[in-house]
């Protein structure tokens, strides 16, 4: 029973709130010991690591699954609830029913292995050499699907497992927004590769560690990062962590290419400001964290529906100009072009272009379930991996660290990849109801980013998981979850960038 007027609680919901506060305290002190892994600690610190966050993680979950908590949820059942208060109580049972079947034991070991396979996964990449990688991922793998097992017997372990990043967006409907990329953007690709049109390149070159750090830095406060509650670091894979408190941006840096690091800080700022603007009175509680599956659509409206606009450039030009030598001469059109051009014969996911981007991430979505489901062996990953760069992207990485090995997602999980198509199929929405509201562009020109701050925060951060996903992308924009909005934007910005 739930409503909209607010009522007292029975003390059950009291207890139940505040020992998922504890356990959501746990898993922050877990992420910034991660954080800290990936962009601080030493390498030898690496064993004592993974023992940490093993036991931080088997005593999180102790606290979840205990029975005080299954006995708290059934006297909450019938009570009398505002809305906020039902929706805390309805994600904390899907996470206590989801965990509660789970041993201790295994909780733990898969904690300890995804750290260790942190380093190792560093050390692979840096050497290619996946073969001294493939049986830590084989040894995640079987774990995982263990889990999986433990948690619903009757369902395919791969749906188990995405389930895990999206419990409340079926997989079936997941994949009605996959096929309808598949079939939008390999044909505006072809288009775009027969056009012949090639767009400015300016960057050529190398430029310094401590310039674009210079550059990246000089963004945030642009953008209206808070650097009280937040700061810069590089790491081997660019990441975001942290709460409404504290959220911390990385980045790296290629000599060659200053724009591959400010994209990718821009994109992290994006998810940055989504716990920013999450309720500080609800830290800790459901109501005052965010809902993964919008997480990237935070980070891809800001990269790409902010910082890839000729808006962005006309106002931002000078400060690259500023941080980066031999760059007096560059337009606001020419950095436009250089921050969108479709360049099909790159391997890397991160480094893709707002298009092949999302062929990145199909297969790997592809070869991800085929591994958990045991159609494939760790061994065929390479191979396999080659040839579906070969099909969908007409390029064959010359070694394993530029294909299989480049992503540390398979370091700690799986069926995770999703989120990122979804993140800009979502984006293409909010941006399309943002702009019915506020003058975004002419917003962006003048460098005046609060008001899009904070109609993100009322039509979505606020919120934390109030909603579930289809529920709060209607909320937001007042339309159904759609890839419709991503088709007509990718169209039409690419059609007139190069000619069609």
């Amino acid at each position: 029973m739930s409503t909209d007027d607010a009522s007292d609680p029975p003390a059950a919901y009291d207890d139940l709130l505040d020992r998922y506060r504890r356990v959501s305290n746990l898993r922050q002190a877990s992420m910034f010991l991660n954080w800290d892994q990936q962009v601080t600690m030493p390498e030898g610190g690496a064993p004592g690591r993974a023992r940490q966050l093993s036991s931080i993680s088997a005593t999180s979950h102790e606290l979840l699954v205990d029975d005080e908590v299954g006995g708290w949820l059934a006297d909450c059942e019938d009570a009398a609830l505002d809305d906020e208060q039902a929706a805390s109580v309805r994600e904390i049972r899907r996470e206590y029913e989801r965990n509660r079947s789970v041993p201790d034991e295994l909780v733990e070991q898969l904690a300890e292995v995804g750290s260790e396979n942190q380093q190792i996964w560093q050390d692979a990449k840096a050497e290619d050499d996946f073969e001294s990688f493939a049986p830590r991922l084989e040894k995640l793998r079987d774990l995982s699907v263990e889990r999986a097992g433990h948690i619903d017997p009757e369902k395919p372990a791969y749906e188990v497992l995405y389930e895990d990043g999206q419990p409340t967006l079926p997989i079936e409907r997941m994949e009605e927004l996959f096929e309808t990329l598949r079939a939008e953007i390999p044909p505006l690709v072809d288009e775009i590769r027969e056009s012949g049109t090639d767009l400015a390149a300016p960057f050529e070159g190398e430029y310094p560690e401590a310039d674009q750090r210079a550059l990246c830095a000089a963004a945030l406060d642009f953008l209206g990062y808070d650097r009280d509650r937040g700061r810069l670091d590089s790491a081997p894979h660019p990441f975001m962590a942290g709460n409404q408190f504290d959220a911390r941006v990385t980045t790296r840096y290629k000599p060659d290419d200053p724009m591959d690091a400010l994209t990718a800080t821009v994109h992290e700022f994006g998810h940055a400001s989504y716990q920013l603007g999450l309720r500080q009175d609800r830290y800790a509680e459901p109501m005052g964290q965010p809902r993964y599956s919008i997480h990237e659509s935070q980070s891809r409206f800001w990269e790409n529906h902010v910082g890839r606009t000729k808006p962005f450039w006309e106002a931002f030009l000078p400060t690259l100009q500023e941080h980066l030598d031999g760059h007096d001469d560059l337009t606001p059109q020419e950095a436009y072009e250089a921050a969108n051009r479709i360049y099909p014969e790159n391997l890397i996911r991160v480094e893709a272009d707002e298009l092949t981007y999302h062929m990145h991430v199909i297969l790997r979505c592809e070869i991800d379930r085929a591994f958990v489901q045991g159609e494939i062996g760790v061994d065929e990953i390479p191979r396999l991996w080659n040839e579906k760069m070969d099909d969908y992207l007409g390029v064959v990485p010359d070694t394993d660290s530029e294909g299989c090995l480049q992503d540390i997602h398979w370091a700690s999980g799986f069926a995770g990849f999703q989120g990122y198509t979804l993140g800009s199929v979502v984006a293409a929405q909010l941006d399309a109801a943002i702009r019915e509201d506020l003058d975004v562009d002419g917003l962006v020109r003048e460098g005046e980013f609060e008001p899009i701050h904070e109609w993100m925060t009322e039509h979505v951060h606020r919120h934390g998981r109030r909603y579930e996903t289809e529920e709060l992308v209607e909320v937001a924009t007042g339309e159904p979850l759609t890839a419709a909005y991503f088709v007509e934007y990718a169209r039409e910005k690419f059609e007139e960038l190069y000619g069609l």
